[in-house]
């Protein structure tokens, strides 16, 4: 899986939300993205249906970003660590 590179993700805004009835009968409160809010920072993050708009979000992929920038900022805390205590 290629990860895509995302410089702006603090411009994802997380938001609640509840189903239509017809595909969630209790309406739970569920917590997501907004898809086309996600496409306009990372297109490779959603799906598109069969008129080329934004359908859904790919959380899979959204996870292992999010991983891959707290790697890399995980990363740099050890370094910074590492300079102040030296």
């Amino acid at each position: 899986m290629i990860i895509p590179n995302i410089l702006n993700i603090s411009h994802l805004q997380p938001v609640t939300f509840r189903y239509k009835k017809e595909m969630d009968a209790e309406r739970a409160l569920s917590f997501g993205l907004i898809s086309e809010d996600v496409a306009k920072i990372s297109p490779e993050l959603i799906t598109r249906d069969e008129k080329g708009d934004p359908e859904t979000v790919r959380y899979e992929a959204v996870n292992t970003m999010f991983l891959n920038e707290f790697l890399k900022e995980h990363s740099k805390v050890e370094k910074l660590e590492a300079t102040v205590a030296k």
